[in-house]
């Protein structure tokens, strides 16, 4: 009888010995030895009207900080002009027509499958994620990998935010195309609410490396922040950007439809226009502030690498165009910043082209994370910490749906080509070096053929 139950000790030990051997178990944390943490902030519609980018009017002493503490890509570009697709696109590493994602209205969760977003592959490592604003398209389970998170907070305006002197500078034709100089408070606001949640969480205690992704809304339309910010930028003061005698977009798609109501903007619109989203990026600045005096009060600054960036590129008077949705070097192009252990600091000069896709297994590389998703389509700009003056890519890529047609662009240092209906509704063509603006199309200039020839060829291999 002894000698039985010993037997059945031995055999139910075996069992669970082999059942434990057998089941998943939870990957360890691997991540570079000096930087533990992850801050990402993704600002929505900012484009490069930026001290530290060289503008000359607007006041963003935080950003300039930040770009101070590590390294500015002078040459970073969105996939595609418009936000939940730029935003599918580098949180999954895959490109715009990979996602299937084109619009803001068709959600990730329909065509994402069991590809793993990059907050998941970090919660999979062991993070702890948190998810402030807008990060994903919107909070609603079609947009947004629920499952990634540890923490969601979205954040909107309190009664008094909600008052102020206010214009919509369309006559409510455009219904986004308003300001207000706000009452209250920055924390009268949803973007200084969510600053305020950023603190705490970094200055809270925890036993995991944290995965803090900070969606600022602003510079978004409707342009809302304190009045205080619109005080810094007297109408006076505010420059009007120059358009070349007589020009016009080549084809009537180069630009959506709202052309025609821009074209009714009077002097005074277009300088109310640029004092709200110079106010609103100030107010933003702001907010970005408090985020880093919070790193640098906890000392987390030493452990943490820091990525801030636009979700893409945003017209403000170029092209007689106010707003995204191009395949102009102002519609794709955005401000990227990278600061952190082991990332070179003060570098401005970065000419080094990346793509957002690269975004992906860029921190896959630097964290050592594992398990990410074998069809990542970006390309690792990782060693760019070190040696910002490395080249990455020869040329970026980017798309644009007009309803049901699709207009493509692939870009060098010398040219921009776009075809829209693969060549079919028009081509356009851009000297990067004589007209970095892009205002005067070579595409029917005979002496450029061989560069029509070339660019298409490597649309074509795209």
């Amino acid at each position: 009888m002894n000698y039985r139950f010993s037997l059945y000790i031995l055999f139910l030990f075996t069992t669970l010995l082999l059942g434990c051997k057998n089941q998943k178990q939870p990957i360890a944390v691997k991540v570079n030895s000096q930087a533990k943490n992850l801050l990402l902030v993704i600002v929505d519609d900012l484009n490069k009207t930026l001290g530290c980018y060289g503008h000359p009017t607007i006041k963003t002493p935080n950003v300039d900080r930040l770009a101070e503490m590590g390294i500015q890509f002078n040459h970073a570009y969105s996939n595609y002009a418009v936000c939940n697709p730029s935003r599918s696109s580098f949180l999954t590493g895959l490109y715009p027509q990979t996602t299937q994602i084109l619009d803001n209205r068709k959600g990730i969760q329909s065509t994402l499958g069991d590809h793993k977003t990059l907050p998941a592959l970090f919660k999979h490592n062991g993070y702890y994620t948190v998810s402030l604003g807008k990060i994903f398209h919107t909070n609603e389970a079609k947009h947004n990998d629920l499952k990634a998170w540890d923490e969601i907070n979205d954040y909107g305006p309190t009664p008094l935010g909600e008052k102020g002197e206010k214009r919509n500078l369309t006559d409510g034709v455009l219904k986004w195309c308003w300001w207000m100089a706000a009452e209250g408070t920055d924390e009268d606001q949803g973007d200084g609410q969510t600053a305020r949640r950023a603190v705490e969480i970094l200055e809270a205690k925890r036993d995991k490396p944290l995965f803090l992704a900070v969606g600022l809304k602003k510079p978004h339309d409707p342009f809302i922040a304190p009045k205080k910010y619109f005080d810094m930028y007297p109408l006076e003061e505010v420059q009007l950007p120059e358009l070349p005698k007589d020009w016009s977009p080549p084809f009537d798609h180069t630009l959506p439809p709202e052309t025609e109501q821009f074209d009714q903007f009077t002097e005074l619109d277009k300088k109310e226009f640029l004092r709200s989203y110079y106010a609103c990026t100030s107010f933003m600045d702001a907010q970005l502030g408090k985020i880093l005096d919070a790193l640098e009060r906890t000392n987390a600054i030493e452990n943490t690498l820091i990525v801030f960036m636009g979700d893409h590129g945003y017209h403000l008077g170029e092209h007689n165009w106010w707003n995204k949705v191009t395949l102009f070097e102002r519609g794709t192009s955005a401000p990227f910043i990278v600061s952190g252990p082991e990332v070179q600091s003060k570098v401005k000069s970065n000419v080094a082209m990346i793509e957002f896709v690269d975004l992906y297994p860029t921190l896959v590389d630097y964290f050592s994370l594992e398990d990410a998703s074998s069809n990542l389509e970006g390309k690792s700009f990782v060693a760019n910490f070190q040696k910002p003056e490395r080249a990455h890519r020869a040329e970026v890529y980017a798309v644009i749906n007009r309803g049901d047609m699709m207009g493509r662009t692939i870009k060098n240092e010398e040219w921009r080509y776009v075809e829209w209906d693969g060549g079919n509704q028009g081509v356009e063509l851009y000297d990067q070096s004589n007209d970095p603006m892009e205002y005067h199309n070579q595409a029917d200039n005979p002496e450029f053929k061989n560069v029509i020839e070339q660019m298409s060829s490597l649309l074509e291999r795209h």
